[in-house]
Order: structure tokens, then C-alpha cells, then sequence
């Protein structure tokens, strides 16, 4: 089963490479085998990412990137099988897919949600979920996952609060300033490799004054220092986003991961959640900086070499356990906001499958 006189393999990879990763980044590529056999060459970000340090959220996205095929998969009649290459280095993974013709396989609805599926920066409706949205999206997940949720004006100004100060670490990390001043397409509602400037969530001034800061770390300091540069931002991008929403959530792993599987699993249960979302017509944003860091705090990942703002994320660390509960601390794998709302305006395209195809020799 083919459409436009493409290949099975040339399909799925085409909804295939609609899977999130973080600021677009894409950690991927593909070689085509042949018209079963296909390879994900999935690699991290670790060496110049500081939200990346110690590749989980590349892992995730992988994981992400495989929950879309084995839905492609079912869609064109067939079952996925994978394996992850042994010997190869966890910042490099390879995939060997295989696909297998199942007369008996149902097609899985999130199927259409795939390249659908988006992120929403703005505030949302803070309408609670209701009963049926969450065991919907409980079951998405499977038995291996739990959804927190955290819910209600009084724990979302919480959450809120913790991500207006995680903003702040964010923002005066100068680590994070290579990330930040590139991952941007200025002046586009839309971008195919990065993220664009209508998708960040600020209002036209404070883009425009954005984009001036982003040009040096010293416009930077310089605004951080005398003109308190993160505040207008941290009130756009996460204190009124934090508090307007249905609810923050946590998808809680049963154990704690320790192997790059578990965060390959983890990432194809997140995309289950979030396709499910969108076919709920809930919109959703991911909420990764608290998690990231609190795990650098946790594991001693040296992430800066400000000692001031080591000592705000421990702080911050302490924060985000209170909020997600502390004997979810570690096995907390995603972290989020979630409700009604309209869909994005402005998004995050993706590079076409066969600019995403290597030619293995």
C-alpha cells in the first residue's frame, strides 16, 4: 500500500519525520536498506546542548521518532520490529527497523494526528480535563506510566512560579546563550529546522527586542544587569502560560530508567500522550527545564561554571520536588502543561524525508 507512487519505506519515513525533538533539532537520519529494512541513525546533542548534557531528551525524542513509524507502520499494513545495535556508544543509537506485513494488524487511529501534532506557547483555557480525557490519555501511555497530575488555581500558581524561575536560570545561564541566539528563525511563522520567531510566545516588541539581545551575550548581560532584561520574557513565555492551563502533568515511569531504553520507551509513550492530546483536541507545551536541571543537581553534571547559579538550581531542584512529589523525583520522565485552547499559529515544520536520508556506502 502506497500513495503518490512512493515506497512503503519512503511513507512511513514521511510521517515518521514528524516526531518532536527538542528546539527542532531533529537528532536523526535514515538509510534506507531496502523495501523492508531501514536504519534510524539517531545521535544527541550532549556536547554543546546544556538542556542535552546527558542525552535524555535526544533519547526520548528517538523514542518519539519510533512510536511514529510502528503507527505509520500499522496504517500501510504492517508491524514495526526494532532493534537498538549493540556496541554502539549512547550517543549514537542505531535502529534497525524491520517491517513486516500483518494482514491481521489494525490501523491506529493517532495516525492522522501525526504531523498535527504541536506545540502551544501561548496561555490556554483553564477548563479541567474531565474524567474520560484522562483515562484517555492514562491509557496512552500503558501500565508502565503514570500521569501526575497537578491541577487547580493553588498548584498551578505553583507550578507557574517554579517555571517563571526556572526562566530566570534559563535566561542568565550563559551556557545556554549558544542554544538560545541559534535555534531561532527570525521573521517566520514557520521553519523546517528551527523554531520560529512567531512560535516562541511573545508579543511582537518583545520579539523584536529579542532578537536585538540575541545578537551578543554581552546585550545579554547588559539588559539582564540594569534594565531587568528576564522579566517581561518570564512573565510571556511561563508565568502566565504556568497559570493559564487546564493542569500541569508528570508521566512517571514505575521504576527508575537506567539504560538508554528506558528513555527510548519513555519517548514513545510521550508521543502516544501527545497524540492522543491532539486527537482530544487539547494542545500542549513541554515544561522540560525544571526536570532537566534537578537531574544535573541529582547526578552532580556539571552544567556551568556560575557557582551562584549552581546554587539557584538547587534551589529550584528542591522546588520541583515539593511540586511533582519527591518519590516521583526520579522517575519522572516528562514534564508538561496541557488544555483547550486554539491551535498554534505559528510552528515548527519538518525537514523532508529525503533531506533526512543518507546514502550509506
Amino acid at each position: 500500500m502506497s500513495n503518490n507512487h512512493q515506497t512503503l519505506v519512503e511513507n512511513i519515513l514521511e510521517n515518521a519525520r514528524w516526531a518532536p525533538s527538542g528546539d527542532n533539532m531533529q537528532t536523526w537520519r535514515f538509510e534506507v536498506v531496502n523495501a523492508n529494512h531501514f536504519v534510524v541513525h539517531g545521535y544527541d546533542t550532549s556536547d554543546h546542548c546544556v538542556y542535552d548534557l546527558e542525552g535524555r531528551a535526544s533519547q526520548l525524542a528517538i523514542g518519539a521518532l519510533l512510536e511514529n513509524i510502528a503507527i505509520a507502520a500499522s496504517h500501510y499494513g504492517h508491524s514495526a520490529d526494532f532493534q537498538i545495535r549493540e556496541n554502539t556508544p549512547a550517543t549514537k543509537i542505531i535502529v534497525d527497523v524491520k517491517l513486516l506485513e500483518d494482514p491481521s494488524i489494525i490501523a491506529n487511529p493517532l495516525f492522522s494526528y501525526i504531523p498535527t501534532r504541536s506545540v502551544q506557547r501561548r496561555p490556554l483555557k483553564t477548563i479541567p480535563l474531565s474524567s474520560e480525557q484522562k483515562n484517555a490519555l492514562q491509557q496512552a501511555v500503558g501500565n508502565s506510566y503514570s500521569i501526575y497530575w497537578i491541577e487547580g488555581w493553588q498548584a498551578r500558581w505553583q507550578a507557574a512560579i517554579l517555571m517563571f524561575k526556572n526562566g530566570k536560570l534559563r535566561l542568565t545561564l550563559p551556557e545556554a546563550f549558544p542554544t538560545h541566539s541559534t535555534i531561532i528563525e527570525w521573521n517566520s511563522r514557520f521553519s523546517n529546522d528551527k523554531i520560529p520567531d512567531q512560535a516562541v510566545g511573545l508579543d511582537v516588541v518583545a520579539t523584536k527586542l529579542l532578537k536585538w539581545c540575541m545578537g551578543s551575550w554581552e546585550r545579554v548581560k547588559f539588559l539582564n544587569t540594569f534594565f531587568a532584561g528576564t522579566l517581561m520574557p518570564r512573565i510571556e513565555l511561563d508565568l502566565l502560560p504556568g497559570l493559564f492551563c487546564a493542569a500541569h502533568f508528570g508521566i512517571i515511569a514505575s521504576e527508575k530508567p537506567k539504560s538508554v531504553q528506558d528513555y527510548v520507551t519513555a519517548g514513545r509513550a510521550l508521543q502516544r500522550f501527545w497524540l492522543t492530546a491532539t486527537q482530544l483536541n487539547l494542545q500542549l507545551q513541554p515544561e522540560m527545564t525544571p526536570l532537566i536541571f534537578s537531574g544535573y543537581i541529582r547526578n552532580k553534571v556539571a552544567f556551568t561554571k556560575e557557582q551562584h547559579l549552581i546554587d539557584f538550581a538547587s534551589k529550584l531542584a528542591t522546588r520541583f520536588s515539593a511540586l511533582v512529589n519527591e518519590s516521583n523525583v526520579e522517575r519522572a520522565m516528562f514534564i508538561g502543561r496541557i488544555g483547550q485552547g486554539e491551535t498554534a499559529y505559528a510552528r515548527s515544520l519538518r525537514l523532508s524525508a529525503k533531506e533526512l536520508t543518507i546514502n550509506k556506502t
